[in-house]
C-alpha cells in the first residue's frame, strides 16, 4: 500500500515514516539474507526505538525488532509521567536528577512537544501529613523547580510550584476530604498522553530516517554480527547480518547476553473511571503513610478515565510478558487513595489495572539476611559490551529514554569502529512535533492533536469523508474508528491487539476491550481491501486476536 495514501483519498503522514504490514514484509525479506547493516537493535520499546532513531540518525543503516510490537514490553505500562528527577535529587542522585530534567526538558520543548505537556499535581495537606512532611515535601518541589531552573526549561512550560489555601486546593481537587484539610502543595511535573504512542513515534521517525522497523520478529540468538531470527507470523527462520548488535529489550536483556543483572521491580497502576472523582483540574500525590518520599499519585487521562499508582514491589522468578496485578497491590493502592479522598473508592469501582516491570540494575547489596528494596536501586543506566561484541543498554527510565539511546549507539560505534557522527536527536522533532502555537491552530479536534500532532487533521479527514469513521469505538471513549484505520495503514498495526492495547489504551478496560474487537477487525479489513486495490498483497498470515 502507498505509505501516503488512505482507502478515501490522499493523507499527508511525514514522508517515509509510515509503517504498515506491507512495509514490515518487503522489508524483512530485504533484510533476512540480505547486505550486512551497520546496527541490529534488538528491542522496541521506549530505549530500543530511541536507539534506532538515534543510529538512522547518524547515516547509519538499521534494522530494528521486536518479538511482539511496538511499546509491547515495559514501555507502555509506565505511570505516563516524564518525571524531572525530584524523587533521585531526594536520594542523593545528583547527576541522574539533572539528566531527568534535562531530557524532560527536551521532549517538551523540542522533539514531542504534542505528546509531552506540563501537569499540575495537589498534595493535599491532610491531617495525616504532619507540618514536618509538609516542609520536606515543600523542600523538594523547591529543589525540583532549581532542577528546571538548571535544565533551561521554560518557566512558560513548566510553571512555578506554591503553597495552597484549603479553598485553592479544594478547587483543584474537589474530591479530596475538606475535614482537617489546612491547604496544600501546588508542583508540576512532565505527562506524556500515552508512553505507547510515544514509542510508534519514535519507531516512525526512525523510520522517516531509513531504519527497517520489523515487528514480530524474535531473535533466537546471536553471535556478535549475526543474528539468528525467526519470523512469528510464519515461523520462517533465517539470519541477519550486522556490524554491531545493541541489545535494548530490557527486563528480558539477560536472556540475550548472559551475565546481564537486573532486578525487576513491578509498578501496579488501577484504571478507574473519571465520574468517580468529578473534576479533576489536578493530580494528587498522596504520601504512603511511613514513607518520606513515595507518594500514590491520581492521573487524571484524556479518555474519562484516571489512573491510581504506583508500587514499587521486587519480582522474582520467570518474567511474563505481560504481567498481572497481585490483589495485594490493589488493595494498597486503594487503602493509600482512600486515606485522602471524601468518597470511598471500593474494589468494585477498579475497572482495569496493569503492571510493568522496570528493568533495574541490581546493584545495592542486601544486607545479610535481608532482601534490598527495589526503591531504593539506582535508576541509572548502562551500557555494557559482551565478549562478542554486542552491546546491550540496561536500566533508566521512560524519561532518559534518549539519552540512553545515544549512549548506546557512541559505545556501539566506538566497539565496531563505524563511521559516524554525534547524536542529533536532541534537537530532532517526532513525527507529529510541533510549536503549542502551530499545534494550537490546527483543524482537528483536541483531543486528535494530543495523539496525533500535526498529523491529526490527516486524521480527522478520514471521517470527513466517511461519517462513520467519526464515530467513537466505544461509547465516551475519544478514540474513532478513524484513528484505527489510520493506525492499521501508518502506524504499523497488524492485529486487534496492536490497536486496542498499543496504538489505543481502549484495552486498558477488558469491558471496553471487548466492545472495540469488532470495530479493530473492521479497520484491518478496511486496510486490507485497500492493499488490494493498490496492487498490496494483505498480510494474510495476521490473525484475530
Amino acid at each position: 500500500m502507498s505509505p501516503t495514501s488512505s482507502p478515501s483519498g490522499p493523507a499527508a503522514p511525514a514522508p517515509g515514516s509510515s509503517l504498515s504490514a506491507a512495509r514490515r514484509r518487503r522489508e524483512l525479506a530485504e533484510a533476512v539474507g540480505g547486505d550486512t547493516v551497520d546496527v541490529l537493535v534488538v528491542g522496541l520499546g521506549a530505549t530500543g526505538a530511541g536507539v534506532a532513531l538515534d543510529a538512522a540518525a547518524r547515516g547509519l543503516s538499521v534494522v530494528a525488532v521486536d518479538a511482539h510490537d511496538l511499546a509491547f514490553g515495559t514501555s507502555r505500562w509506565s505511570s505516563k509521567l516524564i518525571h524531572g528527577g525530584l524523587r533521585y535529587l531526594a536520594s542523593g542522585q545528583l547527576d541522574v536528577a539533572h539528566e531527568s530534567a534535562v531530557e524532560r526538558g527536551v521532549l517538551m520543548e523540542r522533539t514531542a512537544p504534542h505528546l509531552v505537556r506540563a501537569q499540575p499535581f495537589v498534595l493535599p495537606l491532610t491531617p495525616l501529613v504532619s507540618r514536618g512532611q509538609a516542609s520536606l515535601a515543600w523542600a523538594g518541589f523547591r529543589a525540583g523547580d532549581t532542577l528546571r531552573l538548571a535544565a533551561r526549561t521554560s518557566r512558560a512550560t513548566l510553571p512555578a510550584p506554591r503553597r495552597l489555601s484549603a479553598v485553592e486546593a479544594r478547587h483543584l481537587a474537589p474530591s479530596v476530604r475538606p475535614a482537617g484539610l489546612r491547604g496544600g502543595l501546588l508542583s508540576w511535573d512532565g505527562k506524556v498522553t500515552d508512553d505507547a504512542r510515544l514509542v510508534t513515534a519514535l519507531a516512525r521517525t526512525a523510520a522517516a530516517h531509513g531504519a527497517k522497523i520489523l515487528t514480530r520478529v524474535r531473535v533466537l540468538g546471536t553471535g556478535g554480527t549475526v543474528a539468528r531470527v525467526r519470523d512469528e507470523l510464519t515461523g520462517e527462520e533465517g539470519e541477519i547480518r550486522a556490524r554491531a548488535v545493541v541489545n535494548a529489550s530490557g527486563v528480558w536483556a539477560g536472556e540475550l547476553v548472559e551475565g546481564i543483572r537486573i532486578r525487576p521491580s513491578r509498578g501496579t497502576h488501577l484504571v478507574l473511571r473519571a465520574d468517580l472523582f468529578g473534576p479533576l483540574p489536578a493530580g494528587l500525590h498522596i504520601p504512603i503513610p511511613g514513607e518520606t518520599n513515595r507518594f500514590v499519585l491520581v492521573l487524571p487521562q484524556d479518555d474519562g478515565r484516571v489512573y491510581v499508582g504506583l508500587t514499587d514491589e521486587p519480582v522474582d522468578g520467570d518474567l511474563p510478558d505481560v504481567p498481572e496485578v497481585p490483589e495485594s497491590d490493589v488493595g494498597f493502592l486503594l487503602d493509600v487513595v482512600g486515606s485522602a479522598l471524601d468518597a470511598p473508592v471500593r474494589r468494585d469501582d477498579v475497572v482495569g489495572a496493569f503492571a510493568g516491570l522496570r528493568p533495574l540494575l541490581d546493584t545495592v547489596p542486601a544486607r545479610s539476611g535481608e532482601t534490598a528494596r527495589t526503591s531504593d536501586i539506582s535508576r541509572r543506566h548502562a551500557v555494557l559490551t559482551s565478549d562478542d561484541g554486542v552491546t546491550t543498554v540496561v536500566g533508566g527510565k521512560l524519561t532518559t529514554y534518549r539519552r540512553m539511546a545515544q549512549d548506546a549507539v557512541d559505545a556501539a560505534v566506538e566497539a565496531r569502529g563505524l563511521r559516524a557522527g554525534p547524536s542529533t536527536t536532541a534537537s530532532l522533532p517526532l513525527v507529529g512535533a510541533a510549536a503549542p502555537h502551530r499545534l494550537g491552530s490546527l483543524a482537528a479536534p483536541g483531543h486528535l492533536i494530543r495523539r496525533h500532532g500535526t498529523e491529526a487533521p490527516a486524521v480527522h479527514a478520514l471521517a470527513a469523508r466517511d461519517p462513520r469513521l467519526g464515530e467513537p469505538v466505544v461509547p465516551g471513549h475519544p478514540v474513532t474508528r478513524a484513528a484505527l484505520l489510520w493506525a492499521v495503514l501508518h502506524e504499523g498495526a497488524l492485529d486487534e491487539a496492536d490497536l486496542l492495547d498499543r496504538r489505543t489504551r481502549i484495552g486498558l478496560v477488558p469491558q471496553d476491550r471487548a466492545a472495540a474487537v469488532a470495530a479493530a477487525r473492521e479497520a484491518l479489513d478496511t486496510a486490507a481491501e485497500h492493499c488490494v486495490r493498490h496492487g498490496d498483497t494483505p498480510q494474510s498470515e495476521v490473525t484475530p486476536q
